[in-house]
């Protein structure tokens, strides 16, 4: 693949902290290699910042491997940036073009305030896996693999619906700030299983109530959700959390 550099215009947004209001500020980046993936070119400019006596831009990351997903940015208004099924840190300069503009923005969502710059606090992610999504029965030890049967779909769907890795793209794609594609996820890998059984009712209901809590909005279908997400999460799976939400309401005592 042929390798080229760049001049591009970032446009970033810069918040001390949750309680001070934020404003886009204006980068000017050269010899951008088309090759060097998004959280490079943001460390090349970091570093420029930080020769120049300014405040690097703070954003999070750890894997860089598509892996954990934390690294959360909103990419001219798409979060984790313009490729499908793509996290940012797998995002690579050549999807732009020599003289672009890119605004880069966090999270925008209640339920993720605003931590400094582009890091945003999803710990409200965290208290909704709290709330459920666990198994807290003892299943014992490891036992072969033909001694629980599991039918085929209902194992694949539970396998599909285990690839979230919980980044948050769902609600800031989202336009009321849903976070019903990622509790789906974790609902539905549960409730496939057997081991997951014990808890089935309890889960739905606690996990639903914690969601509300945190301030997410309501799901109205539009399907930006899935559209966005790096793991490609089906929307077919809150259906199925709606389906576990009416039955566990219906025999909940």
């Amino acid at each position: 693949m042929e390798h080229y550099d760049m001049h591009l215009t970032l446009k970033v947004w810069r918040q001390p902290n949750g309680n001070t209001a934020g404003d886009f500020k204006i980068y000017e980046v050269n010899n951008i290699s088309s090759e060097m993936s998004f959280l490079e070119m943001f460390d090349v400019l970091n570093e420029r910042l930080i020769n120049e006596g300014e405040d690097p831009i703070a954003f999070d990351h750890d894997c860089r491997e598509g892996i954990c997903g934390a690294c959360s940015m909103v990419i001219d208004g798409k979060p984790h940036g313009p490729w499908a099924q793509n996290t940012t840190c797998q995002l690579h300069m050549r999807a732009f073009k020599d003289g672009d503009t890119i605004v880069v923005e966090p999270w925008r969502a209640k339920a993720f305030p605003v931590i400094k710059d582009l890091v945003v606090d999803r710990s409200s992610f965290d208290r909704i896996i709290q709330a459920g999504g666990y198994i807290s029965v003892n299943t014992g030890n490891a036992v072969d693999a033909n001694s629980l049967p599991i039918e085929k779909k209902k194992a694949d769907d539970a396998f599909a619906a285990a690839a979230c890795i919980g980044c948050g793209a769902c609600v800031a794609a989202c336009k009321n700030s849903s976070a019903l594609l990622f509790t789906s996820a974790k609902v539905a890998q549960l409730s496939l299983l057997p081991q997951g059984a014990p808890e089935r009712r309890t889960r739905v209901l606690d996990m639903v109530a914690q969601m509300d809590k945190e301030g997410f909005g309501s799901c109205t279908s539009t399907g930006a959700c899935e559209a966005t997400c790096p793991k490609g999460i089906s929307i077919t799976n809150i259906a199925k959390l709606n389906k576990e939400y009416f039955w566990a309401s219906l025999t909940s005592e």
